[in-house]
């Protein structure tokens, strides 16, 4: 606390101590005020990340809309019905083209068709218009889209058995093929474990809401049953294919990084204690193929970062975190790069916390003057994104690196004038910048090297959402087998392909290929990539028969 004084003791004192005291009593109004700026924008912020939305941008930094008022906010019982163009998938329709008659027969040929006739009674027809006085006309024909729950069909394999009944065979017996099946014993097939795996780690539900779903349709299946056959299938099956991806992945000269917290319960430490999934990554600007790699690890310890990319050669995209600093300073072919994304986090903060009532105020910050000069760096990088490596890294130079170059050369002006230097997350940003100066100017010497890591968290995306779902992971073992089966799912969905029929493809040839001992020999693996040019055309498909 500050020492307090009387007016007599104040009264009594030489001019030399009461320039003391006022000059303490400045310095301590300047920390009560800095701090209530904090605390203000913290606030501010804490509110805004919990009410309003998470977008960066300029144009949406201020504004929120409830999840629960969602259906009311954009409800208009006056709008049209959609299109049928409106609501098929994009990417399964051929470039748009001024519409025609017979457009939306074209949009649904590849679905399966039923036609459900409307015909006039004959004798309605006769006694409107006259017994015979009545011709048919071309037919009027508009389609609808019909959706059926889930069939399921039990399979009874019948597996012939033949003797012999005289000569050199006779008493010996033969019998027709055994289908390969997934488990000893186990009702399990490809296609019952792929809509499990689909189900949970796709479209991001909880096996007990899965039993249920299953349980509307008739099947009784439990927790503990998905459960099994989800970690044998990983085990058995996806690993082989989880190396095969690992070592493929870790080829690729730019790789990219991330990690995000999970809990496992049973894992040999105190309740509540920090889990980490990582997430490694092909670069989004790569040639090689998109491949997504997660791994668990109990702590994130730059230890587990190192041994992973400890044979890599290459560039390896990262937020600002030490731990990848450091490993690159240990790993002698490894460069480590940063991501802008994070450096304008910073900011964008800031003027979330100004609040949206202070249009002045925002555009006056230096925040607001830091985001301007990143956007216009994205805004040119966003042009470049189809070139190929050589040209995107010429026109970088040419274009970009300029911008760049001013933009640390504010950021160091700013920082040098203490009467400007703002507070709070603003002064976060620009401190952040100039730390990773040559992180951040990294991807201005490689074509292929991303400006941010921005497809790392979208690969996280996917997983953070079940979190949400499933909260928890009980076992190590469990969270293991997770990681593998997210890097198959992720990537085949980067892969644009269909996850289902492909987990469905992998589980019926995988067992074949698998050896006595459960081995299957990696050479065979190639076909079964997510990348390959061989899978089955259905597993590009969006559409179910």
């Amino acid at each position: 606390m500050c020492q307090k004084f009387t007016p007599d003791e104040l009264n009594k004192m030489d001019h030399q101590s009461k320039n003391a005291v006022i000059c303490q009593m400045q310095e301590r109004l300047d920390k009560l005020e800095h701090d209530y700026e904090n605390l203000i924008e913290q606030i501010r912020l804490a509110n805004q990340q919990k009410f309003g939305r998470s977008t960066e941008k300029l144009s949406e930094i201020a504004g929120q809309l409830s999840f629960f008022n969602e259906p009311e906010a954009f409800c208009d019982e006056t709008a049209e019905e959609p299109d049928i163009d409106e609501v098929i998938d994009e990417s399964l329709k051929k470039p748009r083209k001024p519409k025609k008659k017979g457009r939306r027969e074209e949009d649904l040929k590849d679905f399966p068709q039923e036609e459900v006739p409307h015909d006039v009674a004959r004798d309605t027809l006769d006694d409107t218009f006259g017994a015979g006085n009545w011709r048919s006309m071309p037919d009027e024909i508009f389609w609808q889209l019909r959706f059926e729950p889930a069939r399921w069909i039990a399979e009874k394999h019948i597996i012939k058995v033949y003797v012999g009944t005289d000569g050199l065979h006779q008493d010996e017996f033969l019998r027709g093929d055994h289908p390969q099946t997934l488990f000893k014993g186990s009702i399990a097939t490809p296609s019952l474990e792929a809509a499990i795996i689909n189900s949970k780690y796709v479209n991001s539900m909880p096996l007990d809401r899965i039993s249920r779903d299953f349980e509307a349709n008739g099947l009784h299946l439990s927790r503990q049953t998905m459960s099994n056959w989800t970690v044998w299938s990983a085990e058995r099956y996806f690993t082989p294919v989880y190396e095969y991806m690992k070592a493929r992945q870790l080829r690729a000269h730019v790789n990219q990084c991330d990690e995000t917290t999970l809990e496992v319960i049973h894992d040999g430490r105190p309740a509540g204690s920090k889990s980490y999934m990582w997430v490694h990554l092909t670069g989004e600007l790569s040639p090689d193929p998109r491949i997504i790699v997660y791994e668990y690890q109990k702590t994130r310890h730059s230890d587990h970062p190192k041994e992973y990319y400890k044979d890599f050669k290459g560039v390896l995209v990262t937020d600002g975190l030490s731990q990848y600093h450091k490993i690159a300073r240990e790993l002698e072919d490894l460069e480590n790069a940063n991501c802008w994304a994070h450096a304008r986090r910073d900011f964008s903060d800031a003027i979330k916390a100004i609040g949206k009532g202070s249009q002045k105020a925002i555009k006056e910050s230096a925040a607001y003057k830091a985001l301007v000069r990143i956007s216009a760096i994205y805004k040119l990088e966003g042009a470049l994104r189809e070139l190929p490596p050589k040209e995107r890294l010429k026109e970088r130079q040419t274009s970009i690196k300029p911008l760049v170059e001013e933009y640390f050369a504010w950021v160091k002006e700013t920082l040098e004038n203490k009467t400007l230097l703002p507070k709070g997350k603003a002064a976060d940003g620009l401190h952040y910048s100039i730390n990773q100066e040559s992180y951040l100017k990294l991807f201005l010497t490689d074509g292929e090297i991303p400006i941010d890591d921005s497809a790392s968290e979208r690969a996280l995306r996917n997983f953070t959402l079940g979190r949400k779902n499933w909260m928890t992971i009980n076992t190590v073992r469990g969270a293991q087998a997770s990681a593998i089966i997210y890097s198959i799912t992720e990537t085949a969905r980067a892969n644009k392909l269909n996850v289902y029929y492909y987990v469905r493809h992998l589980l019926t040839e995988l067992p074949k290929l698998s050896d006595e001992n459960g081995n299957i020999e990696q050479s065979q693996l190639e076909p079964l990539m997510p990348w390959s040019k061989d899978l089955p055309v259905d597993c590009y498909s969006k559409r179910r028969d």
